[in-house]
């Protein structure tokens, strides 16, 4: 369905991830967390071709309908709600103004009559005589009125902008979702909406999210962004807080193992060396290569 394949990302030297191969399924659904500054809103950007990575690349399976969350609440201020929700599918908006434009000209020919035929088949196979409904629904679904329809952008708030957006990304059942801290500026009762849309959805998404009680209710994958990679845990949040406990406990176990290893090796060392013989020099001189290799398999468990 969507593809990751050694994608990285470098701005000015400094690397936010490497290496990274992901395989997004249909029918699942993904929250990525990290911390601030770790690249996962930078991760969502390329995977919707916003951005380009350094390295690697993203692949979307053909025919298949990817719908981004919004970030800029200023971009759709010329547009009303109605016309804001229903671009959230591309092709039937366009196929739409078509309509209009065709429908609008004083001197309608038999070519127009046969064009205008065409988009009326490819309007329908879009639910197109259902969007306006649908956008309806969406926006009151998300705590507004349904008055608003056919105000402009320009005259909401920030917080109906917010909603307005999440609508757009939610519109006419995309393949795909990327939704990057859908919650903000959302009540209990959207919230509340949103994960039972979710939970319904028959598609993929993937949400970006500090909410660690919505990303348990809408997410049984998490990808946490960590040390310039994203890791996999099959789960929602607080099952990822467990395999990752049970993974650290597991690394402690391994890092006190070599350690202790190592102190035994190291002793033997210093017990030839104040032997002082010849071959015992050379019995410390082996076992400290082989201390100085397990050296450089330690890694100490992060806190």
């Amino acid at each position: 369905m969507l593809s990751v394949n050694d994608l990285s990302i470098n701005f000015g030297g400094n690397v936010l991830f490497s290496r990274v191969d992901l395989q997004f399924t249909p029918g699942n659904c993904y929250g990525i967390i990290g911390a601030n500054g770790a690249g996962k809103s930078t991760f969502l950007k390329i995977l919707c071709g916003a951005l380009e990575p350094t390295t690697g690349t993203v692949t979307v399976q053909e025919g298949l309908r990817m719908s981004v969350l919004k970030q800029d609440h200023y971009a759709y201020d010329e547009y009303t709600v109605q016309d804001t929700v229903i671009m959230g599918n591309p092709r039937l908006y366009e196929v739409m103004k078509q309509k209009d434009a065709l429908y609008a000209k004083e001197d309608f020919t038999e070519e127009d009559g046969n064009l205008a035929s065409e988009l009326e088949g490819e309007f329908a196979e879009l639910g197109g005589w259902e969007a306006e409904s649908d956008a309806s629904k969406l926006v009151q679904g998300l705590g507004l009125d349904e008055s608003i329809m056919y105000a402009q952008m320009s005259s909401l708030a920030g917080n109906e902008k917010v909603k307005v957006l999440l609508a757009q990304a939610l519109f006419g059942n995309p393949d795909i979702i990327l939704m990057d801290e859908p919650t903000n500026h959302l009540d209990i009762t959207a919230c509340e909406w949103l994960e039972k849309f979710l939970t319904e959805y028959k598609g993929a998404y993937i949400v970006i999210s500090h909410d660690r009680y919505f990303l348990d209710k809408v997410t049984d994958t998490t990808f946490e962004m960590e040390n310039r990679t994203l890791r996999e845990y099959k789960g929602n949040y607080t099952r990822y807080l467990e395999l990752k406990a049970e993974a650290r406990e597991a690394q402690q176990r391994v890092y006190d193992r070599t350690v202790k290893e190592i102190n035994r090796i190291e002793g033997i060392v210093e017990q030839q060396k104040r032997w002082g013989q010849e071959h015992n020099f050379i019995t410390a001189a082996s076992k400290q290569k082989q201390a100085d290799r397990l050296k450089e398999t330690l890694e100490k468990p992060e806190d």
